[in-house]
């Protein structure tokens, strides 16, 4: 998990009062020098805290150097970080490292300039999104006053202590919720999404990955957040309900859509300045009327969000106990998450500014172990949203994922459109048909033609029918009929209907006949 920063505009940093401070962060924080071992005899996998008193403190977490050129050089090394796992020693407690990348050559005054590089990486087994505020807060505290007071271990919860503290959670009304909640949900049937290919039972994952982000903009992205603000809900609801609404969509019309979303597990307030892996995933079930507007949605899932983060701090392995008979929730192939941060932070008096690693429209390969996902972050500095959607190469073509992609864009700035509003339109209503699209339906259906004023429709039917005798008229499956065999056609029947039934000029005839050829004639 890395997170990249620039000092800002003229601001400097000392590197070795960071790496002083980064050694306190180390010293307070257990996750932070946590091992990972697996005990053979026992057969487990053990937990284990580094003792500082015993080991050299610059082994404990890694601190690098290197320099950069161009920006191809620097996305090289910003990618090495976001994807090679061997940069990190479980084994040696070694989940931490902070790599400092100077632009053209290393510093001589031991001072970091707006123009290099800090990327802070977490290896994610000791590490969630909530951490970083917690980190930037300590590292802060330690840079500007030289110190950073211990946890007391009588007074304090440790990162080791949480296995005991999970056994002091509310499990009797949060298994209830949950189990109502869940209630007659067919948890075993996967969302029926437009899949390139299925994996067959006994065929296993590459854990292959496709990751395509795209931003809002800056005229988007604010009326989305004038559409929440003005109707008192926060971006996420907002987020949340437009998935659901293209899962909807794009499922051609499921109902029970039922996904999974992480969630911070710190439910007790001394876990708050506690660095972890709290996480914790949940089940989101939304049992929605395609009638209903995007605005009776909204409240809808605001309720469910609400009542469900209530109690999202019982572990997920105890809400798929209450369904021993299910052997998958297929809830866990779909995901949501929102992220929300200010991209500025203050460490002593150096301004830092968060530098995303790529939230332009993009694509790239990861490792992934679900279906699908929307990943939704808000940049609170700049107040503007980008959406990445993570999808398995196992199921999906990449072309089939970017098309996905580009009609959800579509379809979000179709519904939050300045000119027209459609938050109060049917959901089921929501377009997807991209720009290119739209313009070729309106295309197709502009049948109008010129003709003159005298003339008939029967007249210039059987015109068409002089001119281009043998062209194809009808068309419908594997089926088809020229103008000419059109005409003979319409001439039995015609004549079918004066001599037997005595039609005359002005009869209305009611026509009930199936979807085929013979409607046309």
């Amino acid at each position: 998990m890395p997170y990249i920063y620039r000092c800002s505009l003229s601001d400097t940093l000392s590197l070795i009062q960071l790496q002083k401070s980064l050694q306190q962060l180390v010293y307070k924080h257990q996750s932070l020098r946590t091992a990972l071992v697996f005990d053979t005899e026992s057969n487990i996998l053990m937990q284990q805290i580094i003792d500082m008193n015993n080991n050299n403190h610059k082994k404990l977490f890694t601190f690098i150097e290197s320099t950069f050129e161009t920006n191809e050089q620097l996305n090289e090394i910003l990618y090495n970080e976001n994807y090679n796992s061997r940069l990190f020693n479980l084994s040696q407690g070694q989940v931490f490292r902070c790599h400092i990348i100077y632009y053209k050559q290393i510093s001589s005054n031991d001072f970091l300039s707006d123009k290099d590089v800090i990327i802070f990486n977490f290896h994610n087994v000791v590490f969630d999104f909530p951490s970083m505020s917690i980190f930037l807060h300590d590292l802060n505290q330690a840079y500007a006053t030289g110190h950073l007071p211990e946890n007391n271990n009588e007074t304090n919860l440790r990162y080791l202590d949480y296995t005991a503290i999970e056994k002091q959670m509310p499990i009797a009304a949060a298994k209830m919720f949950w189990l109502d909640a869940l209630h007659d949900s067919k948890l075993d049937q996967p969302l029926l999404l437009p899949y390139d290919r299925y994996l067959l039972s006994n065929e296993c994952r590459t854990g292959r990955g496709i990751s395509i982000s795209f931003d809002f903009g800056k005229d988007l992205s604010h009326h989305f957040v004038d559409y929440a603000s003005s109707n008192g809900i926060t971006p996420m609801i907002v987020s949340l309900a437009t998935y659901y609404t293209f899962l909807l969509k794009l499922t051609t019309g499921e109902r029970d859509l039922c996904i999974a979303m992480n969630t911070d597990g710190r439910w007790k307030e001394e876990l708050k300045s506690v660095i972890g892996l709290f996480k914790n995933i949940i089940p989101l079930r939304c049992k929605l009327d395609p009638h209903w507007s995007f605005h009776q949605l909204i409240e809808h899932v605001q309720e469910t969000l609400t009542n469900s983060l209530e109690y999202s701090y019982f572990p997920l392995q105890h809400i798929l106990q209450l369904h021993p008979n299910i052997s998958k929730s297929s809830f866990l192939d779909i995901f949501f998450n929102f992220s929300a941060n200010e991209n500025d932070k203050m460490i002593g008096d150096t301004q830092l500014c968060l530098v995303p690693i790529s939230y332009k429209t993009n694509t790239d390969e990861i490792m992934i172990n679900f279906n699908f996902g929307l990943d939704v972050h808000h940049d609170l500095n700049l107040g503007q949203f980008s959406y990445t959607i993570n999808a398995s190469l196992d199921l999906f073509d990449v072309e089939t994922v970017v098309k996905i992609v580009q009609r959800f864009r579509s379809m979000i700035e179709q519904v939050f459109n300045e000119t027209e509003d459609r938050t109060g339109n049917s959901i089921f209503e929501s377009p997807l048909t991209l720009p290119d699209e739209r313009i070729l339906k309106v295309s197709i259906n502009n049948t109008q033609m010129t003709f003159s004023s005298a003339s008939c429709i029967h007249f210039e039917f059987v015109y068409q029918v002089t001119k281009y005798p043998q062209k194809l008229a009808v068309e419908l499956d594997d089926q088809c009929l020229t103008y000419c065999e059109l005409l003979y056609y319409v001439q039995v029947l015609s004549l079918t209907l004066v001599n037997e039934y005595n039609i005359v000029p002005g009869d209305i005839i009611c026509q009930c006949v199936d979807r085929s050829l013979s409607m046309a004639s």
